[in-house]
């Protein structure tokens, strides 16, 4: 969440921030209610010096052997005082941190400034997209030719927006997440977490899914748990309420895990085969690391993420997002775009994001200066390493044959016995 103080000082820069990012609500109710805690405070403190005044005459009265009645009543009341003003100060202290957690980050000066993605910059491009002697056809056309995708039968078994794999293509997907977690761990430093596929409701308000974005969760009936939509939440929060030492960052950690969404709102948009699901897997990266270092390490985070694609050859590209189609928690985000020419479409398979201290004040995840002076908020970041069902897109479409098979780039063939394509028509 943001830091009240800087919302009381900067008032004004704030707000035009948080109109950059869409963000319509008011900061007068909020700061009004901030300084009626702060005033509740000053009042209880002031009672209390009054305490403490009164407690000391009263027991020179009694050391007297005087009777400390006219006293005690005033004490009384005093104390009676203190006890409701504390009351509302927490209440107030309460109601100021719940309305906190609806407000979104702010982005950093440099992310381009529009209302939605058309404001989005293209940073870089890899790879040369392909040139086809024959019409390249869809992955929902390729797997089903095969018999390696099934949509009818993931729709049979849990509704629209699910799919199953078979065969070679249930391998793949299970070989690429064993591809990203050892490129990962034994290259770019991250120790890989094996966290739970579901959250308590303050971890998923930890890293800003909630209580914002809550129908887009699956929740489960009768307990406080929610299905994850990315590990990102139970990644980051393995620091919750931990101070670190400073010369223990960075941390670096990976995992996989399935993820689920109800996409609320994005009916009908991109719904054809696997490039909306409502379950899919994916590799999640989390940085953990020092305030000065941050605005670099978003720059390895990204190059990171790169690297699985540039492995598997597929062509891709970085896209600075805009403003106004970034995430809630995020001060600035570069997606990873992947070419799918039987779709004929970019695909963003990554979203790597520096969402700065934002995360961490949910979470009251520090770390404590070695110069002595106090504890200070991290800056935590995220980023897919990548997510599977459009990177299996990418592969299906970029490496199809014209007889419907399925060639596998290099790095995937020592998964296959050496074989070197997959699919085809069905047998």
């Amino acid at each position: 969440m943001l830091d009240i103080e800087l919302l009381r000082k900067e008032t004004a820069r704030i707000t035009d921030l948080l109109r950059r990012k869409n963000f319509t609500g008011s900061m007068d109710e909020l700061l009004a209610m901030d300084s009626r805690r702060r005033e509740a405070i000053t009042a209880f403190e002031g009672k209390r010096a009054e305490q403490k005044k009164l407690s000391k005459e009263i027991g020179a009265m009694m050391a007297r052997k005087q009777s400390p009645g006219e006293l005690k009543a005033v004490a009384d009341k005093i104390a009676a005082e203190i006890k409701d003003l504390e009351a509302m100060a927490e209440i107030l202290k309460s109601e100021l941190a719940k309305a906190l957690l609806f407000i979104p980050n702010i982005p950093d000066d440099d992310v381009p400034i529009s209302p939605d993605e058309s404001g989005n910059r293209v940073l870089a491009v890899w790879g040369v997209q392909r040139a086809f002697d024959f019409e390249p056809k869809t992955h929902w056309d390729l797997g089903a030719a095969s018999g390696m995708l099934d949509l009818t039968l993931g729709a049979t078994l849990a509704g629209s927006g699910f799919y199953v794999l078979k065969g070679d293509l249930a391998k793949l997907e299970r070989s690429l997440i064993d591809f990203m977690i050892g490129l990962h761990t034994s290259k770019h430093g991250y120790t890989e977490i094996a966290t739970p596929f579901l959250a308590r409701e303050e971890v998923m308000v930890g890293t800003g899914q909630l209580p914002k974005f809550a129908e887009d969760m699956y929740k489960i009936e009768g307990e406080p748990l929610y299905l994850i939509p990315t590990a990102e939440v139970t990644l980051a929060n393995s620091f919750r309420e931990t101070i670190l030492r400073e010369d223990e960052l960075p941390k670096y950690v990976c995992g996989y895990t399935p993820c689920f969404r109800k996409e609320a709102g994005a009916s009908g948009r991109d719904t054809r085969g696997m490039i909306r699901v409502h379950q899919f897997s994916k590799v999640e990266l989390i940085k953990v690391v020092h305030p000065e270092r941050s605005s670099d390490e978003l720059e390895k985070l990204v190059d990171e993420a790169c690297d699985v694609l540039r492995q598997l050859g597929i062509p891709h590209r970085r896209v600075l997002l805009s403003t106004g189609d970034m995430s809630f928690s995020s001060a600035k985000t570069v997606d990873l775009e992947v070419w799918c020419p039987g779709v004929g479409k970019w695909l963003e398979v990554s979203s790597c994001s520096n969402c700065r201290d934002y995360q961490a004040r949910r979470m009251q995840t520090r770390f404590r200066q070695a110069d002595g002076k106090g504890n200070k908020f991290v800056h935590i970041l995220n980023g897919s390493g990548v997510a599977l069902p459009r990177l299996m897109i990418a592969i299906i479409e970029n490496y199809q044959e014209p007889d419907g098979r399925i060639r596998l780039p290099e790095a995937m063939l020592k998964y296959f016995d050496g074989r070197t394509h997959i699919g085809g028509a069905e047998r």
